[in-house]
């Protein structure tokens, strides 16, 4: 063999070998790096326009502006957030779809329904806490009751009569008046809809007598008069409603706080979770959406509350805690 030729086979040997290695599948320390690549899908399981909704749109926005690449909402409402949750496990283990989980759909769907199709312990990887919300009782603005004890001697007189709104079998809005009607020890008339506009619609309307909300969609109708704040459903009066006591003011137990986190489909990797948590703390340490959230009501996480471990907890408090005694309000189970 000629000098020549051998050189020539060396060098198509060089660019065989440097060809595989650009085809070659990337190391997970690049796949991380390089993600995104392309849009990211968040999966909301509610209707457009909700709590949930709204709070998730904020976390796409600038979350999108850490990654690269924007984070498209897509509303995938139903059975209590169950279907789009379902959707977004299934889905490829890439980063590429998230879910938006809540306390309704990682809590109380667990007693809501007799077979959920994802365990929301072992099928999720938390990429963090997106904000968490108090929740309020709120009335038609005509009910004869201005606090929760008020509220209670009403109910009593109102037996079999009484009527309250949620944003279907399952929501938080549901999840919330089910452990407020056990912890008094109620039975009233539950009637679902298909999210929170319409349920507020027709409680503003009187065609209910009351709901439980976050205060993301609850404070803009309290503060125009249209609904009427009872009570504080967690432990702390609120700023923008200094007047209205707290349900353990009123002598309940009660500390109800609506939480949202996103999540990955088990087996994303690692490096992959790590851009997104990075995107995602730096999205609830930006000024400006926390003082937007702030005037709603809804506080978003400090540093330490964005670690995967921090979720992982509350589900499983929810699960230990609030599970039993909405399992023990059979009569709403779907």
């Amino acid at each position: 063999m000629t000098r020549a030729a051998w050189l020539l086979r060396g060098g198509l040997a060089l660019a065989l070998t440097a060809a595989f290695a650009l085809n070659a599948p990337a190391p997970a320390l690049a796949q991380g790096t390089s993600f995104p690549q392309r849009p990211v899908t968040l999966v909301v399981p509610f209707p457009p326009g909700g709590p949930s909704d709204a709070l998730a749109r904020g976390f796409a926005l600038h979350m999108g502006k850490k990654l690269g690449q924007p984070v498209i909402i897509e509303n995938v409402a139903g059975a209590g957030g169950t279907i789009g949750l379902t959707k977004a496990v299934k889905a490829a283990p890439d980063g590429y779809t998230l879910a938006f989980g809540t306390i309704g759909t990682h809590v109380a769907n667990v007693a809501l329904y007799k077979k959920l199709p994802y365990n929301p312990e072992t099928d999720f990887l938390p990429v963090g806490l997106a904000g968490a919300a108090p929740m309020l009782l709120l009335a038609r603005a005509d009910l004869p009751a201005g606090n929760l004890k008020e509220f209670v001697a009403w109910l009593g007189t109102h037996k079999g009569k009484a009527s309250f709104g949620s944003a279907g079998v399952g929501s938080i809005s549901h999840y919330g008046c089910v452990l407020l009607l056990s912890a008094l020890q109620q039975n009233v008339a539950h009637i679902p809809y298909k999210g929170v506009a319409p349920a507020m619609n027709d409680l503003m309307g009187g065609q209910t007598d009351f709901m439980c909300d976050q205060t993301t969609t609850a404070l803009p109708q309290v503060a125009g008069g249209k609904v009427k704040a009872l009570a504080v459903l967690s432990s702390a009066r609120l700023p923008q409603l200094p007047n209205t006591g707290t349900a353990a003011e009123a002598g309940y137990a009660l500390d109800l706080r609506a939480w949202n986190a996103i999540f990955a489909p088990r087996g994303t990797p690692e490096p992959v979770m790590a851009r997104l948590r990075a995107a995602l703390a730096d999205a609830a340490a930006d000024p400006e959406f926390r003082r937007q959230m702030h005037a709603v009501g809804v506080d978003l996480p400090a540093p330490d509350a964005l670690k995967p471990a921090a979720v992982s907890a509350l589900i499983a408090r929810g699960l230990r805690d609030d599970v039993p005694a909405l399992k023990a309000k059979g009569d709403y189970l779907d």
